[in-house]
C-alpha cells in the first residue's frame, strides 16, 4: 500500500471527516460573515453603518406574501434543461424549466429560484443526499473548453458533513469515473483504499484550494511542517457557516418547486469576486459577473445505488443549467473634499439612501451625507436645538417630555415593520390521518402564515413554552386544570389559536424548535419597535391577554411581561408602547459541571438590527443555542448550525425593505377593520391614506390602529411607517440648513422612483404620494429660508400652494398649536407611565420593565463628527476590504 493511500485511509478529507486540523474555527468563520455583510453595505455607500450619499442643490407588489418574491420582473430569466443541456433526454428532469427573480443589478441580497418540470423529491437523511431535488450555486468562470458556461472548478460548493454535497468523495468504483474527471483522481486498491475523486477550487482572486493534481495527492505543509490534504469543503473561502450553496432544493407532488438563494458579492466570497469593479475602455465601470447553477440530482449517483457522492463530478455536473448574473460595481467612491454632513436615525430609510447616494455624490456641488443608525427619539432630541446637529429621521414627533418641540418634519419616505418567516414542511410521518397532497410537500416552505395582534404578543413576550431555556423551570408558563397542569403551547405552529386562522395543512405538521417560539427581534430602541406594540394595543384580545387574561384554550401571558401590577410576577406592569423588546423574563438554567448557565437572552439573544433579522431567516438561521465550549475564552455556548433548506424555521422582525432585499416572506397581518393583510404597495397605500396627525404635533402622521380611520381601511397594512427629515428652521448654520433642504428635495423628488438601478427606490418603500411630496418641498423652503410659521408654541404645517384638500389622507392643517399636550404612555390597563426600560443583564436579571425605568442613554450625537471622514471611507471600503478580512483571518 502506498504512502498517499495509507494517509487517505487514515483520515479521508471527504466531507467532515478532514484530513488536515482545522485551521478556521467556527467563532472566527462567523466573525468574518458578519464583517463581510456590513462591508458589503459599505462598497454601496454604507460603512461600518454609515451610508454615504450626495445631493445637488402606485399599485403593484413590494415583496411578496404568500408566494415566492420577485425582485425586477424586467431581469427574471427562465431557462430550460433542453434549451441547454445536450443531453437532456438522460437527464434527472427533461422538462425542468427553472426561474429566476432577477438577474441584474444585483448586490448583496436574496433571489428567489422557482421551477416547473420537476418531480417529487424525497429529503434527505445523515447517510443520502435525498432524491429528485436540485442543488443551487454560484460560480464565477467560464469554462475554457465550453465558452459561455460556468466552469465547475470556479464554483462554491462544498459542504462539509452533508451527503451528495461534498467538493471531494471516494468512488465506489473506478468504472464510475468519466474521462473528464480522471485528472482530478487518485485510484484506490479496490479493497481498502477507494478510488478518490476531488475537484479543486479556483478563486477569483487566482488562489487555488486542491489536494488532487494530476491523479496523484498534491499535499502541503501545515505550521508544524507536516505534510497535510486541503479540506476542500471548509477552506479559506467558504466553509458551512459561511457558503450560500443550497444542498436540497425539493419538488412537490406536482413537480414545482421553489427556494430562497443569497446572492453573494465579492465582499461576502472573495473566492467568487462578484461584482467587482470592472473599468471599459470608454471609462464606465460595471461589476464583474457570476454564474447562478441549477444542478438536478435524480435518484442514484453513476455506480452508487443512492446519491450520496459531489454534484461536480461528471456524471451530474454535465446535466447542470446556468444563468448569468450582472451585479452592480463595488466599491463607488464620493469625492474627497466634498462638504460632509450628517443624517441621524431611522434604519427604516437605510435602504433608500445607499442606492441614492451613487447616483448623486459625484454631481457638482454635491454634498456628503452620512447615515448613522440609532435610536430616532435621540435624533429628534440633538436636532430640535439651534447648534449644529444631524438632520434627524424619525417617524415620530419629538417626545413632548423633552421640551418644546421646534422641528420642521419634510416626509420623505413610506415603508414599514415586518414580521417575516422561513417554516419547511414537516407533516407527522407515519400519521394516516395526514392528506396525501400535505404528505407529498414535505421540506417545501410555507409560503403563507397569518398573524393577529395577539399572536404577536405571544412572540414578543416570551409566552410560549419553548421560548424559555429547556432545563429551567419553566411552571410559570402553566395553570392548573383541576389537580392537573396544564403547559403553554411549545410554540407558535402548535397553538390553537394560530391553527384557527391559517390553513388547515399547519395542523399537520411536526414542528418544534426553539425558534419558532418567539421572534428573533433587534437590540436597542426605535420606532419600529413602537410601532409594532401599538398595534398589538390596538386590539381588545391582545390587550386582555397581556393583562393577564387566559386566551380561549387557556395559554397565559408570560407573568414577566404581563401589562397589570397583579398579573406581574414583579407587581409592577410592563409599560406598553414601547421603544424596545425586552426580554423580561429573569429565568436561569443552572450551570452544571459539563456546562455553564442559560439565562434567556443566551437562550435567545439579539439581532443587531432588522436587516440582520431579515438575513437570517434568508439563511434559515434561528440562532439557537450550540453546545458548551469549554476550551473558548472564557468558556461559552455557541450556536447551532444554522438550518439548510428543507428544515428551516425562523420568524423574525424586520422592515420592509429589507424583506425586499433578501425576497423572503412575509406575514399577512390582521388589520384594525379585521383583514389580513400583507405589505403590498396597495396596502401601504391604503394605509397612508388612513393616516391621521398626532395628537400633538400635526406636521406628523401616522397609521394608527385606534383611529376610526384605520378602522374603515379594509386593504390597510397595519405597520406602514412613514419617515419624516426633521430639522429646526432657526438652526444657526444657514449652510447646514442649505444643504439639509437639498436633501430633502432630492429624496421626495428624483430619489422617489421606483427600481433597481443606482438612484432608484428599492422595493420595500412606497412612492411618495404627490401631497407628500408637496409638503416635503415646502419644508425644505422653509428649512433654507429659516423660517417656521408658528402659532401658540410650536410649528404648523403649510399647505402647498398647488393643494387645497387633503390628498392621500395628509392633513394640511392651516393653523393651531403644535406640540402643547404630552402624548402619556399607558399600560394595557389604561394607566399612564414612563415608556422606556433597560435590557436585561447578561446573568439573567430581570428587566426594570416597569414605570419610571430608563433606558441606558445611547451614545451623544455630537460626537459624530469625529468620524472618519465618509468621502473617504467610501473610496476605502472596496480598496481594504479584501485585505483587512485577510488580517483578521489571521488574528481570529
Amino acid at each position: 500500500m502506498t504512502e498517499p493511500r495509507q494517509r487517505l485511509r487514515a483520515a479521508p478529507p471527504s466531507g467532515g471527516r478532514r484530513a488536515r486540523r482545522a485551521s478556521s474555527p467556527r467563532r472566527r468563520d462567523e466573525t468574518i460573515a458578519r464583517l463581510r455583510r456590513l462591508l458589503a453595505s459599505a462598497a454601496v455607500g454604507v460603512t461600518a453603518g454609515i451610508a454615504i450619499f450626495g445631493v445637488t442643490g402606485g399599485s403593484g407588489t413590494l415583496f411578496a406574501t404568500g408566494q415566492a418574491a420577485v425582485a425586477d420582473d424586467s431581469s427574471a430569466v427562465t431557462v430550460t434543461a433542453k434549451e441547454q443541456d445536450a443531453d437532456a433526454a438522460d437527464a434527472p428532469f427533461p422538462d425542468l424549466a427553472v426561474t429566476v427573480s432577477q438577474t441584474r443589478a444585483l448586490e448583496s441580497q436574496g433571489i428567489v429560484v422557482s421551477w416547473t418540470g420537476g418531480k417529487p423529491s424525497t429529503v434527505p437523511s445523515s447517510q443520502i443526499g435525498g432524491a429528485d431535488f436540485l442543488q443551487v450555486f454560484q460560480c464565477w468562470g467560464d469554462d475554457p473548453a465550453n465558452p459561455g458556461t460556468p466552469d465547475r472548478t470556479t464554483c462554491q460548493y462544498g459542504l462539509g458533513g452533508v451527503p451528495g454535497s461534498h467538493r471531494d468523495d471516494p468512488r465506489d468504483s473506478d468504472a464510475s469515473v468519466a474521462d473528464q474527471d480522471k485528472a482530478y483522481t487518485v485510484y484506490g486498491d479496490g479493497f481498502a483504499t477507494p478510488t478518490y475523486t476531488s475537484i479543486p477550487f479556483r478563486a477569483a482572486n487566482g488562489r487555488v484550494i486542491a489536494n488532487v493534481s494530476d491523479g496523484k495527492f498534491a499535499y502541503t505543509k501545515d505550521a508544524e511542517g507536516r505534510d497535510v490534504l486541503a479540506d476542500m469543503n471548509t477552506n479559506e473561502f467558504f466553509s458551512k457557516y459561511t457558503t450560500n450553496m443550497v444542498a436540497w432544493a425539493g419538488s412537490g407532488g406536482d413537480g414545482t418547486g421553489s427556494v430562497k438563494f443569497e446572492v453573494q458579492t465579492a465582499l461576502q466570497s472573495q473566492g467568487l469576486g462578484c461584482g467587482s469593479p470592472v473599468t471599459a475602455a470608454d471609462g464606465s465601470v460595471s461589476g464583474s459577473s457570476c454564474w447562478l447553477v441549477i444542478l438536478p440530482r435524480g435518484q442514484a449517483d453513476a455506480g452508487a445505488s443512492f446519491i450520496t457522492k459531489s454534484g461536480l463530478f461528471w456524471d451530474a455536473w454535465k446535466h447542470r443549467i446556468a444563468v448569468k448574473l450582472d451585479f452592480k460595481p463595488l466599491g463607488v467612491r464620493c469625492p474627497i473634499g466634498a462638504s460632509e454632513r450628517q443624517l441621524a436615525g431611522s434604519e427604516l430609510i437605510s435602504r433608500a439612501i445607499s442606492s441614492w447616494q451613487p447616483a448623486v455624490c459625484n454631481q457638482a456641488g454635491g454634498s456628503v451625507y452620512s447615515a448613522i443608525t440609532g435610536a430616532e427619539s435621540d435624533a429628534a432630541r440633538a436636532a430640535n436645538g439651534t447648534a449644529p446637529a444631524p438632520l434627524a429621521l424619525t417617524s415620530r414627533p419629538l417626545d413632548p417630555s423633552l421640551g418644546a418641540d421646534a422641528l420642521r418634519y419634510a416626509p420623505v419616505a413610506v415603508t414599514g415593520a415586518a414580521i417575516s418567516f422561513a417554516i419547511d414542511r414537516n407533516p407527522r410521518p407515519g400519521d394516516d390521518t395526514v392528506p396525501e397532497a400535505d404528505r407529498s410537500r414535505v421540506g417545501l416552505p410555507f409560503t403563507s402564515l397569518k398573524l393577529t395582534p395577539r399572536l404577536v404578543a405571544k412572540l414578543l413576550t416570551n409566552s410560549y413554552l419553548d421560548s424559555l431555556p429547556t432545563f429551567a423551570d419553566r411552571d410559570h408558563l402553566s395553570h392548573l386544570d383541576g389537580g392537573t397542569r396544564v403547559f403553554n403551547p411549545r410554540n407558535l405552529v402548535s397553538d390553537p389559536d394560530f391553527l384557527a386562522i391559517n390553513d388547515p395543512e399547519w395542523k399537520y405538521q411536526s414542528l418544534a424548535a426553539a425558534s419558532l417560539a418567539d421572534a428573533l427581534v433587534p437590540q436597542g430602541r426605535s420606532d419600529a419597535a413602537y410601532t409594532i406594540w401599538q398595534y398589538v394595543l390596538s386590539d381588545e384580545s391582545a390587550r386582555r391577554f397581556l393583562e393577564g387574561t387566559p386566551d380561549d384554550w387557556g395559554m397565559t401571558v408570560n407573568p414577566w411581561s404581563a401589562t397589570t401590577d397583579d398579573a406581574n410576577a414583579s407587581k409592577q406592569a410592563m409599560i406598553l408602547p414601547r421603544e424596545d423588546f425586552p426580554k423580561a423574563d429573569p429565568i436561569e438554567q443552572a450551570a452544571t459541571a459539563a456546562s455553564g448557565p442559560v439565562n434567556l437572552v443566551t437562550w435567545r439573544p439579539y439581532v443587531n438590527d432588522l436587516d440582520a433579522g431579515a438575513y437570517n431567516t434568508l439563511r434559515g438561521d434561528g440562532l439557537t443555542l450550540g453546545g458548551w465550549d469549554p476550551i473558548a475564552t472564557p468558556p461559552k455556548y455557541g450556536k447551532a448550525d444554522r438550518s439548510l433548506p428543507g428544515r428551516q424555521t425562523v420568524i423574525a422582525v424586520t422592515d420592509t425593505a429589507s424583506a425586499a432585499r433578501y425576497q423572503i416572506v412575509t406575514a399577512e397581518l390582521k388589520n384594525p377593520a379585521g383583514e389580513f393583510v400583507g405589505a403590498t404597495t396597495d396596502a401601504m397605500a391604503a394605509a397612508a391614506a388612513a393616516m391621521t396627525p398626532d395628537s400633538g404635533q400635526a406636521q406628523v402622521v401616522s397609521f394608527d390602529p385606534a383611529s376610526p380611520a384605520a378602522a374603515a381601511a379594509r386593504g390597510a397594512y397595519p405597520l406602514t411607517m412613514p419617515v419624516y427629515a426633521a430639522v429646526n428652521p432657526k438652526a444657526m448654520d444657514a449652510d447646514l440648513r442649505r444643504s439639509y433642504a437639498a436633501f430633502i428635495r432630492f429624496a421626495a423628488t428624483d430619489g422617489q422612483q421606483p427600481g433597481t438601478a443606482i438612484g432608484q427606490l428599492p422595493q420595500g418603500f412606497l412612492p411618495l404620494p404627490d401631497a407628500w411630496r408637496d409638503l416635503a418641498k415646502v419644508a425644505a423652503d422653509d428649512i433654507e429660508a429659516g423660517r417656521m410659521p408658528t402659532s401658540g408654541s410650536g410649528p404648523v404645517a403649510t399647505t402647498p400652494a398647488s393643494s387645497t384638500t387633503p390628498v392621500a389622507g395628509i392633513p394640511f392643517p392651516s393653523g393651531g398649536v403644535v406640540g402643547s399636550a404630552p402624548a402619556a404612555a399607558v399600560t394595557a390597563s389604561g394607566s399612564t407611565a414612563a415608556t422606556t426600560v433597560a435590557d436585561p443583564s447578561a446573568t439573567g436579571a430581570p428587566a426594570p420593565a416597569r414605570a419610571g425605568a430608563t433606558t441606558p442613554d445611547d451614545p451623544d450625537l455630537g460626537a459624530l463628527p469625529a468620524a472618519l471622514p465618509v468621502s473617504v471611507a467610501g473610496g476605502l471600503a472596496s480598496a481594504f476590504a479584501v485585505p483587512l478580512l485577510g488580517r483578521l483571518r489571521r488574528r481570529l
